[in-house]
């Protein structure tokens, strides 16, 4: 049995799932972030409708 082979082993172990939680607590903020955007934009989508309730209700076209 390979004593120094088994610690890298488990070396090798222990970054890999530092990096993938490290990869999935960006990916989390990054979520986070275009959530709170997606927020802003429809608050200020009601905003707009509180003032202008006519906005959007009619289509001109032209055939």
């Amino acid at each position: 049995m390979d004593i120094a082979g088994v610690s890298m082993a488990l070396s090798n172990i222990s970054t890999q799932s530092q990096v993938s939680t490290a990869v999935l607590s960006k990916a989390m903020d990054t979520n986070k972030e275009l959530g709170e955007g997606l927020v802003q934009m429809m608050d200020a989508a009601a905003m707009e409708r509180s003032v202008n309730p006519g906005v959007g209700e009619n289509i001109d076209m032209r055939i």
